[in-house]
């Protein structure tokens, strides 16, 4: 329970269907947070919703577990020219991975979260899009396999948003108007620079254009991300965006936007839901809520039916067939 609507509205959707529920709030970030679940407010929101419900509620420390699993990575990925994302690396040694293995030591069945997306059984079990497509989270869960989701159940994900608030509303839940997170919970608003800058050491380079020559200056190359076009300190004129980040020699390349254009994206670290797809078209995902285009698997190579934005390295491919999650790992 992040001490969100949708995990409060999880909750309460089980003890309807007569499941014996426990809440569990992690304790993450000991640090300055205004958004995401780990700010005070949320965790206690999280405890007053389990309180309305006549739950158990307990919190977990996992702040060693996160610093080193999720912030740590994250400093790292920035200083080295990488756009990681550390929601997916939560979920896979955090949620689904320590708290995953302490619910099953301390005897619990299931854990459940309010992650929108869904888990059909058939053979197997697969992990199929949530049916609010704009809230769909499935594309940062392409880690689950067949032995997190046999234990796992995301109760809202068979809901629209407005059918989860509609819920919370009903029960008088305190969540049922809380406005959703949309930043990474441990850094505040417009804070990612100084949240590394304060964390590893920051190496001023230039700024060049597809020619090589010098337009700019940065101050370090975690001010940037493949494909970005605001901010990159440069004055107006055409549009330019970053289309390479070199930490080494501290270098980052504007170019035009046909600059950016790949015909395919190098994978690392693939993991598949079920089985490994056989070579066919399937569909590729490169950005959280961007649409999935047609694409086809070789190996660790996803080729793009038509040339697409370049993908940030760190950032995540998922791969679907139709609505159904195959797997996916992390660009190269």
């Amino acid at each position: 329970m992040s001490g969100g609507v949708d995990s409060s509205v999880a909750a309460a959707l089980l003890l309807e269907r007569g499941f014996d529920v426990t809440g569990v709030t992690l304790k993450l970030w000991g640090g300055e947070s205004d958004s995401g679940c780990c700010s005070v407010s949320d965790v206690e929101d999280a405890r007053r919703v389990a309180a309305q419900l006549a739950i158990p509620h307990y919190v977990f420390n996992f702040t060693d577990e996160f610093t080193a699993g999720v912030i740590d990575p994250y400093v790292a990925s920035y200083g080295s020219g990488v756009t990681p994302n550390p929601c997916v690396e939560c979920n896979r040694a955090i949620k689904f991975g320590r708290l995953f293995d302490r619910a099953g030591a301390l005897g619990f069945d299931v854990l459940a979260t309010g992650h929108h997306a869904r888990i059909r059984r058939g053979a197997g079990f697969e992990l199929v899009r949530a049916v609010d497509r704009a809230k769909d989270q499935s594309y940062v869960l392409y880690m689950l396999g067949q032995r997190e989701l046999a234990r796992s159940m995301f109760p809202v994900g068979g809901l629209m948003k407005a059918e989860v608030r509609a819920h919370a509303a009903r029960l008088g839940l305190r969540t049922a108007s809380k406005p959703e997170s949309m930043d990474v919970c441990f850094v505040k608003r417009g804070g990612r620079f100084g949240f590394l800058e304060a964390r590893t050491p920051m190496r001023p380079g230039m700024v060049v254009d597809s020619a090589a020559v010098v337009v700019g200056a940065h101050r370090g190359v975690a001010s940037f991300t493949i494909g970005q076009r605001r901010g990159v300190g440069v004055a107006a004129g055409e549009r330019r965006y970053v289309v390479d980040i070199d930490a080494q020699t501290a270098v980052v390349t504007l170019g035009s936007r046909a600059d950016l254009l790949r015909e395919a994206v190098v994978v690392r670290d693939l993991s598949f839901v079920g089985d490994a797809p056989r070579a066919r078209t399937l569909f590729a995902q490169v950005r959280a809520h961007g649409e999935p285009v047609a694409a086809t698997l070789d190996g660790d190579v996803v080729h793009f039916e038509e040339p697409q934005p370049r993908v940030a390295p760190g950032q995540v491919v998922a791969l679907y067939d139709g609505d159904t999650l195959l797997g996916g790992g992390i660009a190269a």
